[in-house]
């Protein structure tokens, strides 16, 4: 049966070991049907066959990005960008925020995302006084580069209800004037309760607007799968990704992770990870694991026990750890566990710190690990700034934990940092900060072992290596056609290439 679409004249990164380069790939109903060289075409192509000269671009799997969170890269393209370079000081986000206020009714409210007081002037974060000064009229949020603080003003404090008699929540904590005890507006791991239960939900208009935005930089950066690792993630959210897949405004294919406290909603429908479709699959139990309380919560006891009854159900476990502190809780809870750590795939997000006697339990276990290689680039300069000298040898261990034996996962964090996985693979490969220091060089993997982590291990900690990850018969038809050979480029020149175009499905949904 000939082809609907054949791509050819293609220099072909496969990705698999088996057929590590080709020259044409053939896809018959969205799932690739042949791969093999340009020669081949007479043999695939009929007379309804569309074929696509790739004019000797390089064509790879189409890239996952492990671990990101859509509604939050919503929420940022419809609000102030507050990263550098667009602001470098307090008195730029007053600035900026004092122009949207002016374009704002009074009440309605205004938010920017982005910033991080190491990149301002005055080393420090802004507070309530700083918003109220530039928006009196208005409540007023800004969320931290990291997402795991936010600032509002008096006005966004009161509809939410802080006062100075308002305890900290279990899992946060607000951060109040030394001398009066009165918040100051920043609060840590609170940004979510804020969006869900003070702010006014996005309306649909906003809300598509945003979503087309975020649609078109997937596309752009070659995104064609994305593991959502949003927390707040509920049934609600399941069918809110359903509705957007089958309007066609979200071309890219979700793994969404789901809440602790949802996972009860799924198993009422008789879903557990795995459950959905090449579309839209449901993924595992996204775990936050915080010192911001300084203490590591949830608690040992509270964690072995959620992560138990989770992994009997069916779920796998997403544990988000960055310090080494909260890395040992989720390596102590998946000791626990005992047994189903590598066949269930359970993930830890993050990983950012890893001590050599972690890395031992680690390598025992064989969990997934789902990391951030370019924030080696966008934030490596801050870390051999703040982090003390005596941990750098523990930060983002890429060969180290290969070495291990553990499959590596590639993710971007977005909108923590842009998501082109093109940065990615370039920082894991030089280890170079933006300001071009190297950070543990000899922590680098080849350009090959980085492509994977956006590829291959990238499907492997969903489940889907069966089906995305490599060009091979009987896979998705997700591709991603570049301007050049990342294999053959200097590594210092891999971040300068170009999309030239992203199929998902054997159709070609952006070009240019």
């Amino acid at each position: 049966m000939p082809a609907d679409t054949v791509f050819t004249n293609a220099t072909a990164l496969t990705m698999s070991a088996a057929q590590p380069w080709a020259g044409l790939v053939a896809v018959r109903g969205g799932e690739i049907a042949f791969v093999g060289e340009s020669r081949d075409l007479g043999r695939v192509a009929g007379p309804g066959t569309r074929v696509i000269d790739c004019q000797g671009g390089v064509l790879l799997p189409g890239f996952i990005d492990a671990h990101m969170h859509l509604f939050s890269l919503v929420r940022a393209l419809l609000g102030v960008d507050l990263a550098p370079p667009a602001v470098s000081s307090i008195e730029d986000i007053k600035s900026v925020i004092r122009r949207a206020a002016e374009k704002s009714p009074p009440g309605a409210w205004l938010t920017g995302a982005g910033y991080h007081e190491f990149y301002l002037a005055e080393h420090r974060s802004p507070n309530r006084r700083d918003l109220d000064e530039a928006a009196p009229e208005n409540p007023v949020i800004l969320c931290h580069r990291g997402l795991h603080a936010c600032v509002l003003n008096s006005r966004a404090l009161a509809l939410a209800g802080i006062t100075g008699e308002t305890p900290d929540p279990p899992d946060g904590l607000i951060d109040r004037d030394l001398i009066t005890g009165e918040p100051n507006g920043i609060l840590y791991e609170m940004l979510g309760y804020i969006r869900e239960k003070v702010m006014p939900p996005l309306s649909r208009d906003d809300y598509d607007r945003g979503l087309a935005r975020a649609n078109e930089r997937l596309l752009a950066y070659g995104v064609t799968s994305f593991h959502d690792a949003s927390v707040t993630n509920d049934f609600v959210r399941w069918r809110s990704f359903a509705r957007s897949r089958e309007e066609g405004r979200l071309k890219s294919r979700v793994y969404m992770m789901l809440a602790p406290g949802a996972a009860a909603q799924f198993r009422e429908q008789g879903m557990a990870t795995g459950s959905g479709d090449d579309g839209l699959r449901l993924g595992g139990v996204k775990i936050m694991l915080s010192e911001a309380t300084g203490q590591v919560r949830p608690a040992g006891p509270e964690l072995c026990a959620l992560s138990t009854d989770l992994d009997r159900a069916g779920f796998q476990l997403a544990f988000h750890a960055v310090q080494r502190n909260t890395v040992q809780a989720a390596v102590r809870a998946l000791e626990y566990i005992g047994r189903n750590v590598s066949a269930r795939r359970h993930r830890i997000e993050h990983c950012s710190e890893c001590p050599p006697g972690l890395l031992a339990r680690l390598e025992r276990l064989r969990p997934v690990v789902v990391t951030q290689p370019p924030f080696l680039y966008y934030s490596g300069d801050r870390y051999l700034a703040m982090v003390p000298p005596e941990e750098h040898p523990w930060l983002y261990r890429f060969r180290s934990l290969m070495a291990a034996g553990l499959v590596v996962g590639g993710s971007s964090d977005s909108p923590v940092v842009p998501g082109n996985p093109l940065y990615g693979v370039y920082a894991a490969v030089t280890r170079q900060t933006e300001a071009g220091w190297p950070l543990l060089p000899h922590e680098a993997v080849d350009i090959g072992q980085a492509l994977a982590m956006y590829t291959v291990n990238a499907a492997y900690a969903a489940s889907e290596e069966k089906r995305k990850g490599s060009i091979a018969p009987g896979k998705l038809a997700d591709f991603v056609l570049l301007d050049g050979d990342p294999m053959k480029s200097p590594p210092e020149q891999i971040k300068e290439l170009k999309v030239l175009m992203t199929v998902i499905g054997g159709r070609v949904v952006r070009e240019g």
